[in-house]
């Protein structure tokens, strides 16, 4: 069983910026694509941030030129750099992982409050 752990969530104003981590007990971590979920009260958990094996990245719309997702193999941790944040990123922010052709992890961790007010 994949454990996750999410850090860096808080309150910040809109505009303001915020740091995720994500730590993963992966024993191959390296090998796998890394996903950022989010999911507000009352809505569907949305994918809003991936990031490859070799660094590459991709985001949602919605967040696209706002965050940026960043991994740290070493350490076992990625991260995603929000800034210009705005009310509507207001969710609880999770992590999950993927192998090239697998499905993302039907374990998921506490996840991270993001509270963005207006």
């Amino acid at each position: 069983q994949v454990q996750f752990v999410e850090l860096g969530g808080g309150l910040v104003q809109a505009g303001g910026s915020l740091r995720l981590s994500c730590t993963a007990s992966l024993s191959t971590f390296n090998t796998y694509i890394i996903g950022w979920y989010r999911q507000a009260p009352g809505k569907q958990r949305e994918l809003v941030a991936t990031i490859g094996t070799g660094g590459g990245t991709s985001y949602a719309d919605s967040v696209k030129g706002r965050f940026t997702c960043s991994r740290d193999n070493a350490n076992y941790t990625v991260y995603l750099q929000m800034t210009s944040l705005k009310p509507e990123d207001t969710a609880v922010y999770y992590c999950n992982a993927k192998r090239i052709l697998r499905n993302w992890g039907d374990y998921w961790g506490q996840g991270t409050q993001v509270t963005v007010s207006s």
